[in-house]
């Protein structure tokens, strides 16, 4: 069934605009008629209401499933794209009274109304709720988020073919894994991420015990995608990663601590069913050693690194060489403020995860740089660069008889966008996003696929928000 956000989405960005520029011109007039200003204040949030906004975009998509244009092969699609965005948020901590044990409690909903004018089975209502709490007593820390997702999208996966009887057209299923993730990130799903980090403070010493759970139900219909009218077919599998531990940290300085950590954890890939395709999964047992920095070692520098071995054992159907097979995990997050108009941040994650179209486990990069730029009271600016790699290749093994599922595939992104704030409630920004899928596989058995896994994708967008 298809799905259609309400008609109040397809608001025009000149009557947007036109109220931007009314809004603003309202602000000059209290600022030069201070006496409207007590009488046309209609609404003064209250402290434990952190967010009340709503947002309106516009984009165009010139590919929206990342496919090469190639012929013979599926054409490319785009479309326009009107995003309504609310927010309302709550921090419910201060309406327990003057304490500070109880330092953060927060709910906020945040839901995207997303309407592609030209393929309505890309539309989707995306529901988000976040929850964060924060307690503080004496030597005793302990922080819990968790947020949630349910995306009311199509429960039909997308086909990646132009035609259901010319052989040729079935290139395009050779397409890159970033191509099935932007377009699944579309369909009917349930994700959750929580993460629970307790601490004790002995000194310079301290112990962090700690639990995290990544979850996504992928509610899309299964089909043989070779099958009558599904040549082409996208396939998603649900799959889980959830794990605990503990971190033992000194404290080198009052502002920087070294850590020692252990994790273990479980990684589950569900199984497609025989007459969808084979039935082998990558569900895995894992245990890490992590050795970790953390803190500001500079006024102007903030670290946080972590990274260790990782020993997996992975249950007897995977298709893997070794089943009980060792490799790398390690994240980093580094906020440099250059000045107090300026910073710089750095995100870095590899680790070990399973497919969401299944059978195969990879090891997932992401390098991510962004710069930001407060020019003047008014104007801002920011720059993106971002290098994403899905290597399939390592330990994996040739599943069928003259069928490999071998693939190392990467994307790098470049992006920038321009923010005005017409006043403190009123902002406006431009955006644009370049991305390159490129195949990063030299093995013989993809040559003659390697040009469909490669891809060039433009986004660009305007939109308004206010926030009361």
């Amino acid at each position: 069934m298809k799905r259609y956000p309400s008609a109040l989405f397809t608001i025009p960005m000149a009557a947007v605009f036109a109220f931007a520029l009314d809004a603003s011109a309202a602000d000059q007039t209290l600022a030069t008629h201070p006496a409207n200003a007590k009488s046309s204040n209609f609404f003064t949030k209250p402290n434990w209401l952190t967010d009340l906004s709503l947002g309106v975009k516009e984009s165009y998509d010139d590919n929206l499933l990342f496919v090469a244009d190639k012929q013979p092969g599926l054409n490319a699609k785009s479309s326009w794209i009107t995003t309504v965005s609310p927010k309302v948020g709550f921090n419910f901590a201060p309406l327990i009274g003057d304490q500070k044990v109880l330092q953060t409690l927060t709910l906020v909903y945040s839901p995207d109304f997303a309407l592609y004018h030209d393929d309505s089975q890309e539309s989707f209502n995306a529901h988000r709720i976040a929850n964060s709490v924060k307690v503080h007593a004496g030597d005793f820390s302990f922080s819990g988020d968790n947020a949630f997702l349910f995306n009311d999208g199509s429960s039909q996966g997308p086909i990646y073919s132009a035609s259901q009887t010319v052989a040729a057209d079935e290139n395009d299923k050779n397409r890159s894994a970033y191509a099935t993730a932007v377009a699944r990130e579309r369909r009917k799903q349930i994700q959750d991420r929580t993460a629970l980090v307790f601490q004790y403070d002995i000194g310079k010493f301290f112990i962090r015990p700690t639990a995290s759970l990544l979850y996504y139900d992928l509610m899309t219909d299964w089909h043989h995608a070779v099958g009558p009218q599904y040549v082409g077919y996208q396939n998603y599998a649900d799959r889980a990663d959830v794990n605990g531990g503990a971190d033992l940290g000194y404290k080198i300085t009052p502002d920087v601590a070294v850590t020692l950590g252990y994790r273990y954890g479980h990684q589950y890939q569900q199984a497609y069913t025989p007459a969808i395709d084979a039935s082998f999964h990558s569900s895995s047992d894992y245990q890490r050693i992590l050795l970790g920095v953390e803190g500001t070692p500079l006024k102007w520098l903030n670290v946080k690194v972590l990274g260790g071995p990782d020993f997996r054992t992975y249950n007897d159907t995977a298709p893997l060489n070794d089943l009980n097979y060792n490799t790398y995990y390690g994240e980093a997050l580094l906020t440099a403020t250059v000045s107090k108009d300026q910073t710089v941040s750095f995100t870095y994650k590899q680790w070990q995860w399973v497919s969401s179209t299944g059978k195969l486990p990879y090891f997932d990069s992401t390098y991510i740089l962004n710069y930001h730029l407060n020019a003047t009271k008014h104007w801002g600016f920011d720059l993106t660069g971002k290098y994403l790699e899905s290597d399939y290749t390592s330990g994996s093994k040739t599943i069928l008889s003259g069928t490999s599922y071998l693939r190392d595939d990467i994307q790098y992104t470049v992006g920038g966008g321009v923010s005005y704030s017409f006043n403190k409630h009123l902002s406006a920004n431009v955006a644009y996003a370049y991305d390159l899928g490129r195949n990063n596989e030299d093995a013989a058995a993809v040559a003659s696929t390697a040009a469909y896994r490669q891809f060039d994708h433009q986004l660009v967008s305007l939109g308004v928000q206010y926030k009361f």
